[in-house]
């Protein structure tokens, strides 16, 4: 009885580590969007932000992301439900990161605080963007999408009539 127990307390435990977030993203963040974020100052705030790429630009000795943001899954992986976006952001990170690997759309989930603002233009429009100092860069697989193809069931189902 006891060793049922242990085997069926392993195997919850195993379960749950299935769906928590990859290590670099664990930690506790403060529930605040990018767009409430450029609403209102929340400056030093820790926050686990992530959406797809815009926009990457390498500089002289860190690289700057341009971001749309939406919410996060429970793994911390950019939830593409609907059109519903979080706003924009941007995240700096020391280092080069290159923008063939991390080209337009590719999702990217960041940790880190948030520093200050940064007013860009879309088009005509200035909007005012919250800045990360990002922590964590973490580049998400690309998805892949698969067809499924239905076969009727073998021949006694099929019918004769």
């Amino acid at each position: 009885m006891k060793l049922r127990l242990a085997l069926l307390a392993a195997g919850v435990a195993l379960l749950s580590a299935c769906v928590s977030a990859p290590q670099p993203l664990q930690g506790t963040f403060t529930a605040i969007t990018p767009s409430d974020a450029a609403s209102r100052d929340a400056t030093g705030s820790l926050v686990r932000w992530g959406g797809r790429i815009v926009n990457v630009e390498p500089q002289s000795n860190r690289t700057c992301f341009e971001m749309i943001s939406t919410r996060l899954g429970d793994t911390g992986r950019p939830y593409w439900a609907s059109d519903d976006t979080g706003g924009r952001f941007l995240a700096c990170r020391t280092g080069f990161y290159d923008p063939a690997l991390f080209e337009k759309n590719r999702e990217v989930t960041f940790t880190g605080r948030i520093a200050g603002y940064e007013s860009r233009r879309i088009g005509e429009y200035d909007y005012r963007f919250p800045k990360l100092d990002a922590e964590v860069v973490y580049l998400w697989p690309v998805r892949q999408q698969v067809d499924v193809i239905e076969r009727p069931a073998p021949w006694p189902w099929w019918g004769w009539w």
